[in-house]
């Protein structure tokens, strides 16, 4: 549970860090997440979102902070400032500008399809980060490497595949989900993915527009890999209109075969869902490598 000391140190650090004063006055909870508890923390003057959990995640957030930066020095798509991340008596914290949002709309949908757009033509020579972060309160391995095929398989699929087998899960899951990853370079034979920036965790859920109407993307779980998995996501859990897509596609088009890697790619998340938050997600995990098993029987 958070204290006022708790509260009182994060201030402090928030002034050392600003360089001018900052005197909470005030501390109010925001629902919506369901991974940190999130808070707006107010000063007569300023106010801050803040992210809270375990001490023991505050790699997560360190990672957040970078992925929000990386982002933003881009000059493609806005993301909130990161201000800092720390730990305090044993909670982990992170602040953000705090920034009032509001649920996009026709005109907005088009410009985040060309900031998106803009973002994954941000590239790099190898696949990867420079560090590891998470998806929700999973780690996300990163690393580097020249090939797309094997980063794929061995930091998301296989990753995944090897906590369900941990968590449990049945049998069926596992070997059919492991004949897939054995089968993979199928989806990839005329496919020459390039490792763009991604947000890497890109649902309706960490989209917005700010007060002056322009879109804003929030919670990545950066890294640099192929563009259709951000695309693949936000399919996923739907709240993207056809005027997004629209825009994304006419500046930046997709390959005619990501129809059927987009499932490959959503498989990952619904995956991390199943050993995030239980048996709820196996029959859809089981449904998605059937039929992509199917595709090349």
């Amino acid at each position: 549970m958070v204290t006022n000391s708790n509260w009182q140190q994060i201030s402090k650090q928030i002034e050392q860090t600003i360089n001018r004063p900052f005197s909470m006055t005030n501390t109010q909870v925001i629902t919506g997440g369901c991974i940190n508890s999130s808070y707006l923390l107010q000063s007569n003057k300023q106010s801050y979102f803040v992210k809270l959990n375990q001490a023991h995640l505050g790699k997560m957030f360190e990672a957040e902070f970078s992925g929000l930066l990386e982002i933003a020095q881009t000059n493609t798509i806005t993301v909130p400032h990161p201000i800092l991340y720390g730990v305090v008596e044993g909670i982990s914290f992170l602040v953000l500008e705090f920034t009032a949002l509001s649920a996009t709309n026709p005109q907005s949908d088009i410009q985040l399809g060309q900031q998106l757009a803009a973002l994954h033509k941000i590239q790099q020579p190898f696949f990867g980060w420079h560090q590891d972060n998470t998806i929700g309160s999973t780690k996300q391995l990163n690393g580097s490497t020249n090939q797309w095929l094997d980063f794929w398989q061995s930091k998301r699929l296989d990753f995944q595949l090897t906590l369900a087998e941990k968590n449990g899960y049945a049998d069926q899951l596992i070997q059919s989900g492991k004949k897939l990853s054995e089968s993979l370079v199928c989806f990839f034979q005329d496919s020459h993915p390039q490792p763009s920036l991604l947000h890497g965790d890109l649902w309706s859920g960490n989209t917005a527009i700010n007060e002056q109407g322009i879109p804003i993307i929030y919670d990545p779980a950066c890294y640099y890999g192929d563009r259709e998995t951000d695309i693949a996501m936000t399919e996923l859990f739907g709240g993207f209109s056809p005027n997004f897509y629209a825009a994304y596609h006419e500046s930046f088009p997709l390959s005619s075969a990501y129809s059927t890697r987009k499932k490959l790619y959503n498989l990952y998340h619904i995956l991390n869902h199943l050993n995030l938050f239980g048996t709820g997600y196996q029959q859809q995990a089981q449904n998605m490598i059937d039929s992509l098993l199917s595709e090349i029987a």
